[in-house]
């Protein structure tokens, strides 16, 4: 556990470290990120949760069509749950269509009991996954669109061996309440296949921001409507504060001008 700790803050310290000299060239056109609490950690697949409260951490590293997006998850008390590394292309960017395409390496953590010596022990074990997205979109307004997203993922280790997920889904985004607060929505349902079982869901995402100020609380619905995979809860839910820092469009480690 330590161990993994000490890497996510090495990690996060040599890419600042890489973009905030000023005497270097610009390498980067766009970094930005969010650090999230929240009472019940929610994954990827809505339908999963830690079940206890959790920190996750989102960045997002871009040189042109490209991007890194790390995905880093932890339990309140620091223990690791899953760390996806995401590679992303936006293979198309049209005003109102876009695709983009994606793949991660991934590690998920439990906590196991073994016995050494006669005695009953607890150890982390991490379980290795691979996945591929496709995720194309259409926006039907300034503010509002539509899309579908698929991702296939792999395991490697005991448990899960192939999953499927499709989602539909839907945004209407800057819905105001006041001059400076609004709110989006993104109403979805997803299909979910893990090996032999399946299920049909829906899921609603919730963000209520304040225009130009870095914290959000966020909330997310999950309500199984009819599946096979169980021990996972028939309704999911969570509530999160968000805070978002990094830069767009902004000089990120541009050579100093004398």
């Amino acid at each position: 556990m330590k161990s993994a700790n000490l890497l996510l803050v090495l990690f996060v310290t040599l890419f600042y470290q890489g973009y905030s000299q000023e005497d270097e060239r610009k390498f980067l056109d766009d970094f930005r990120g969010s650090a999230s609490v929240t009472h019940n950690g929610i994954s990827l697949v809505p339908s999963f949760s830690l079940g206890d409260p959790a920190l996750l951490f989102d960045l997002k590293f871009t040189k042109g069509k490209l991007s890194f997006e790390p995905d880093m998850r932890f339990a309140l008390e620091g223990k690791p749950w899953s760390f996806l590394f995401w590679f992303r292309y936006k293979a198309v960017q049209k005003e109102r269509f876009s695709l983009r395409v994606g793949a991660h390496p991934a590690l998920n953590f439990r906590t196991v009991s073994v016995i050494r010596d006669g005695q009953s022990e607890e150890i982390l074990e991490s379980r290795r996954y691979l996945a591929a997205e496709i995720a194309p979109s259409y926006k039907l307004g300034e503010n509002t669109g539509i899309g579908i997203y698929y991702l296939h993922g792999r395991g490697f280790d005991e448990g899960v061996k192939q999953t499927n997920f499709l989602v539909l889904n839907s945004y209407f985004n800057n819905l105001n309440i006041t001059k400076d607060l609004h709110f989006n929505i993104s109403p979805q349902t997803y299909y979910l296949r893990m090996d032999d079982k399946e299920g049909f869901y829906a899921v609603g995402f919730v963000t209520l921001a304040k225009r130009d100020f870095p914290v959000s609380i966020s909330a997310i619905f999950n309500k199984a409507i009819d599946t096979e995979i169980v021990p996972e809860d028939d309704f999911t839910w969570n509530i999160s504060l968000n805070y978002s820092f990094g830069s767009a469009n902004k000089r990120i480690g541009k050579k100093k001008k004398n």
